[in-house]
């Protein structure tokens, strides 16, 4: 089990659908590293696909770390990418994300900070 996100490339809120709403039926998740995938609103058309978000070609593999030790349905996390690369195009403050289980929307987040990458420090 991961303990710890090594080089989050940002900060975001997420907000845990609530079961009612189709998220998680046992709520936020309580691992310390929370692992899943991702994709970016962009207002492409693809978002616009049925399916969308679970066929958006541009799903990826998205790692979030909560920032307040207990679990809640809104929070702050560190984020990071199992391929940063694949991210970087999209990373920006404000940037939208839905986090998915399978097919199923499970999280929304928002970016509220980008942090630089391992190289540039």
């Amino acid at each position: 089990m991961l303990r710890e996100i090594e080089n989050p490339v940002a900060t975001a809120r997420v907000r845990w659908i609530p079961v009612e709403e189709g998220g998680r039926a046992s709520g936020p998740p309580t691992a310390a590293v929370y692992a899943s995938t991702t994709t970016f609103r962009t207002g492409d058309p693809v978002e616009q696909d049925a399916g969308w978000p679970a066929t958006d070609p541009r799903t990826m593999s998205v790692l979030l770390q909560r920032i307040d030790p207990e679990p809640r349905e809104v929070e702050l996390a560190k984020v990071g990418f199992l391929a940063p690369e694949q991210a970087r195009p999209y990373l920006r403050e404000g940037a939208e994300l839905v986090v998915l289980e399978g097919p199923r929307p499970v999280a929304d987040a928002v970016l509220t900070e980008v942090l630089p990458a391992a190289e540039d420090t």
